[in-house]
């Protein structure tokens, strides 16, 4: 036997519903922080430090996803036909 029950309800209601904690104004600190601390970078250097210091994993998070985000732009070049010198 197999039932399959649709739930209409927005995210929120879905956490209040399986009883998960309300973090949002946790994620809006942490947003407003990371928008402040933004204000005074004026370099490349100075952003990817920032985003060492805030990210989870620190280092082996931003290697990460700068491999995540090398994986996806070849992908886009082979895609596209583009060839990589």
């Amino acid at each position: 036997m197999k039932v399959t029950v649709d739930v209409d309800c927005t995210p929120a209601e879905a956490r209040a519903f399986l009883g998960l904690p309300d973090v949002s104004t946790i994620h809006d600190k942490y947003i407003k922080t990371m928008l402040d601390s933004m204000d005074g970078i004026g370099s490349v250097e100075q952003m990817e430090t920032l985003f060492k210091s805030f990210s989870p994993m620190g280092d082996a998070g931003v290697r990460l996803f700068k491999q995540m985000m090398d994986i996806g732009l070849s992908g886009m070049a082979g895609k596209n036909g583009d060839k990589k010198d």
